[in-house]
This record gives C-alpha cells, sequence and structure tokens, in this order.
C-alpha cells in the first residue's frame, strides 16, 4: 500500500451507517405472508459491518421490482444520516435482474474498480462462471452505493474484501 493510501485511510471516518437492501421479489413475498423468511446474505451483511464497527440504520427485504429499487436508492440519497449501501441480489443476467439498470443511473461517477476486483476474486472461487457477475459500485451525492450479487459466497467475497476495506477511504474522498 502507498504511503498515500495509508495516510488517507488514517484519516478516513471509523465508523460509517449503512443501509442494507435485500433485492429478492421471493422472500420479499415471504415476508408480506409473514412467513419465516431465511436471509443468509442479508444476515450476513449486517454482522459484518457490525463486527467491523460500522451501524446498520436500516436494512429491508424488496421486491426485483423497479419502483421499489429507486425508492429505496432515494431514501439513502436523501438521509443525512446514512454514508453507504449495500443492494444485494439482482445483478445477474436473467430477465427479473434489474438492480444494475435501476441503481447506476443514480451514480455521479462509477467505480469500474469494484466490480472488476470483485469479477478477479470470483474467478478463483467459481471459474469463469464469473463472467455473468455485473457487481457494481458507484458515488452519489456523497453516499456509495454497491451493487453485488445475493449468494452468500459472493456476499463475503465482496463485503469482507473489498466494502469493508474501502468504504471509508472513499468516503473520506467523496466529502472532499
Amino acid at each position: 500500500m502507498s504511503e498515500s493510501t495509508k495516510k488517507h485511510k488514517a484519516t478516513a471516518p471509523k465508523q460509517l451507517s449503512f443501509a442494507v437492501f435485500v433485492c429478492s421479489t421471493s422472500r420479499y413475498q415471504e415476508a408480506q405472508k409473514r412467513e419465516k423468511t431465511a436471509d443468509v446474505s442479508g444476515d450476513t451483511i449486517e454482522s459484518s459491518l457490525k463486527n467491523a464497527g460500522h451501524k446498520v440504520l436500516s436494512r429491508k427485504i424488496i421486491a426485483d421490482d423497479k419502483s421499489m429499487i429507486r425508492e429505496a436508492v432515494h431514501s439513502v440519497l436523501t438521509s443525512a444520516e446514512l454514508d453507504a449501501a449495500v443492494f444485494c441480489g439482482g445483478t445477474g443476467i436473467a430477465q427479473k435482474d434489474i438492480t444494475i439498470e435501476t441503481v447506476s443511473p443514480f451514480f455521479e461517477k462509477t467505480l469500474p474498480g469494484f466490480g472488476e476486483i470483485f469479477r478477479r476474486l470470483s474467478y478463483d472461487k467459481i471459474g469463469s462462471a464469473a463472467i455473468m457477475s455485473r457487481a457494481v459500485a458507484g458515488v452519489a451525492k456523497g453516499k456509495v452505493l454497491f451493487c453485488i450479487p445475493g449468494s452468500p459466497d459472493a456476499v463475503r467475497v465482496s463485503v469482507e474484501t473489498l466494502i469493508l476495506p474501502e468504504t471509508s477511504h472513499i468516503v473520506r474522498h467523496i466529502r472532499e
């Protein structure tokens, strides 16, 4: 790590406030019926963030629905308390996977390295199927937004290897 990166990370905020949105129509429908809803990926994201000393101010399961996802993004961008959001699920290539198309128009700047490195790390674990991941991140209105796949393994890779080590650093720079 370069000296300037070390300096930037040392002066970055130590505790951030996150929102977590799990984009899954099936889980959303279960939750609406008040059925027991297993949300391993959401649990993993929340516990990882909290164990690293961050706050999770909001966590919701939403459907693969443009208006619901837009509303979630809007809630993040208009919140004075939130620093970052993780949108989990809906990042594949199926017809219903619309998270990327819905969130990315809000980006003022994209972070292409996030998706590139995520796919590289995924390739080490799952091989060439990693090309089907469309994980992406960007910044808007002083917040950082991550769109990650919904599988528990993908969540662990993205949160532990990329989101936790870099979000404070990103937030430091977007506040300059």
